[in-house]
């Protein structure tokens, strides 16, 4: 099943998600639904919360379907190690057309669950350090905007109220 994306506004974005305490049949349908659903609206990246779902949960595959070893499921993330510095545009899903420079550590490690409910240690440097931290962000209720000037901030939250004015926001 392919989930509509959640957009900017919704409150669900900035709210620190809840814990996976349960793997079971139901999850695993969810996790394969938000990678069809990611793939689906073209992203490297997927937190639950951008499908409206409050759970600590995200997958990411920078290869987008290229690599199938690539694909990466975190259930519960937390990052344990950054290092470096690493200033690259971003997007995001759920701020469909918006782009900024964001600087990021260049090299992260997340520690996480799988899908099965056990515990790893994954480490990225540029593209998958940046979607690592992209995605643990939006389960702590963050997004990209935050990690920008306030200037910029107030320019792309302004532009969004616009939008949802003209009803060119959903």
């Amino acid at each position: 099943m392919i989930y509509p994306i959640v957009k900017y506004g919704n409150p669900v974005l900035e709210r620190p998600a809840e814990r996976v305490t349960v793997f079971d049949g139901d999850l695993q349908k969810l996790l394969g639904d938000m990678f069809e659903s990611m793939y689906a609206a073209h992203g490297v990246g997927l937190a639950a919360p951008q499908i409206g779902i409050g759970r600590r949960i995200a997958v990411i595959d920078i290869s987008f379907k290229e690599d199938p070893d690539a694909k990466l499921v975190l259930i519960n993330p937390e990052i344990i190690h950054a290092e470096g510095r690493y200033t690259q545009q971003e997007g995001c899903l759920s701020l469909p057309e918006f782009r900024e420079n964001v600087t990021r550590p260049q090299r992260v490690t997340v520690r996480a669950q799988n899908a099965r409910g056990n515990w790893f240690e994954k480490t990225g440097d540029d593209l998958l350090a940046r979607a690592l931290l992209h995605e643990t962000d939006h389960l702590n209720g963050r997004l990209y905007i935050h990690h920008i000037s306030a200037l910029k901030r107030d320019l792309i939250r302004r532009k969004v109220r616009k939008l949802i004015k003209e009803g060119a926001w959903h």
